[in-house]
């Protein structure tokens, strides 16, 4: 890897982030105070940080609880701040909704209720729906996981087999007013698919969610097969009168985070091109198609003219295919990518999610370029052996590639940039 590519990579990365650092965009996007209480609640891997921003912001009184990832805490004056397990719930998380409901009831419609949300509510705020146990929406979690479902799909079917999301925590907080405050790490910035919309309903059915169950041959357990046919998995509707009132505003998203890390390329001397910040699919598939762009800029200077910094954002998917691999999908992009820009010279690449954390490992992402997969096979180790693993991380660890920011406090979803010098 050339250091100097490095460098710039973390610097791009850095200046992603900032782009989406609560403590700089919330202020733009307070809501008005009420006559009565301001109560807050939340979810997701920034939603202590947005806490903290909010309430050095906001100008009056105010308590709260949000529920984030455990090491993912800051300190808050005058809201709660509890951890709770990701990608998988835990009981935690299932006490954390308990008292977000709790945070909202007997309200009138003098107050106003403000949800910070960020990517990761979803597992953070387990609640099963009557008649299911966090067991089940455990295994339905597992399924999702492992299944290669794009995230749309897979809140579409956590909405139904849940007690808060999908709108539910807004329509127990009626008549008070909702104003939804939202990090997106959704592709296409729907706000109902951040953290599976615990406050933002959505116009999907049941009927959605178990076609998406027989599309993506989810196994899941017979009671929330049984409860998915059942009138109790339908959510409440948009045109509900319960959310008449509310709002919702994306503070900060995948597309302002990329014209931030172009600008950085840019003042490197380097132009800077954005093909998508909604990217979706197959991680190793959508390397296999950034690979072919970059090795058609590298040999052929088109459709871009190298000096050039490429790059993209949105979530892609792994389907789990061996066991015992780690690694998220960054990880397994990259992989793949290293993969099809082998003997590349001047081509460097770098993906890593926003959050700080990329699957369940310690690292955001990894660094590779057109000698990873020699240096792979150097140390006896065979990329394409790997990746059929999803063993991303045992491969860019062996190398000394991966890339450890730690916990970021917002997330905005995957970052992917390719530089060919």
């Amino acid at each position: 890897m050339d250091f100097d590519t490095k460098d710039l990579f973390e610097e791009m990365f850095t200046a992603a982030v900032a782009a989406a650092d609560p403590e700089l965009v919330i202020r733009d996007h307070l809501p008005k105070p009420p006559k009565g209480r301001t109560i807050v609640i939340g979810a997701g891997k920034g939603a202590a940080q947005m806490a903290r921003a909010f309430e050095r912001a906001w100008d009056g009184p105010l308590s709260g609880l949000v529920v984030t990832r455990y090491g993912y805490a800051v300190p808050c004056e005058h809201i709660e701040v509890i951890e709770a397990a990701h990608p998988v719930p835990d009981s935690a998380g299932q006490e954390g909704a308990r008292r977000l409901f709790g945070m909202v009831q007997g309200l009138s419609e003098n107050d106003l209720v403000v949800a910070l949300i960020s990517g990761g509510g979803s597992a953070l705020l387990p609640a099963p729906a009557e008649g299911l146990s966090l067991e089940d929406e455990i295994a339905v979690n597992r399924a999702l996981l492992a299944s290669g479902a794009p995230i749309s799909a897979m809140n579409t079917v956590r909405k139904h087999v849940s007690a808060i999301k999908g709108g539910r925590l807004a329509a127990a907080a009626y008549p008070a007013r909702v104003v939804s405050l939202i990090v997106s790490d959704i592709p296409g910035d729907q706000p109902a698919l951040v953290s599976s919309g615990p406050t933002v309903p959505d116009a999907s059915t049941r009927q959605d969610a178990l076609a998406l169950v027989e599309a993506y041959r989810l196994d899941l357990p017979g009671s929330v097969i049984r409860h998915l046919h059942s009138h109790a998995a339908d959510a409440p509707q948009p045109d509900n009168h319960r959310f008449a009132g509310n709002e919702v505003r994306i503070i900060a998203s995948a597309a302002k985070s990329l014209e931030a890390a172009a600008e950085v390329a840019r003042g490197a001397g380097l132009a800077a091109v954005i093909l998508s910040d909604a990217i979706e699919g197959e991680a190793r598939e959508v390397a296999k198609v950034h690979a072919a762009i970059a090795r058609e800029v590298a040999t052929k200077d088109r459709p871009f003219k190298k000096p050039v910094a490429i790059l993209s954002g949105g979530e892609t998917t792994v389907t789990l295919r061996g066991s015992g691999g780690r690694g998220g999908r960054n990880g397994e992009f990259l992989l793949s990518l290293a993969i099809g820009i082998e003997g590349l010279e001047g081509v460097s690449a770098f993906a890593a999610d926003t959050d700080g954390i990329d699957g369940s490992e310690e690292n955001a992402g990894a660094f590779a370029d057109g000698t990873t997969a020699a240096r792979l096979r150097a140390v006896d180790l065979d990329g394409k052996t790997m990746l059929n693993a999803n063993d991303s991380w045992g491969a860019f660890d062996s190398l000394g590639e991966l890339f450890e920011p730690g916990p970021t406090g917002t997330n905005v979803n995957d970052l992917r940039i390719i530089v060919v010098r």
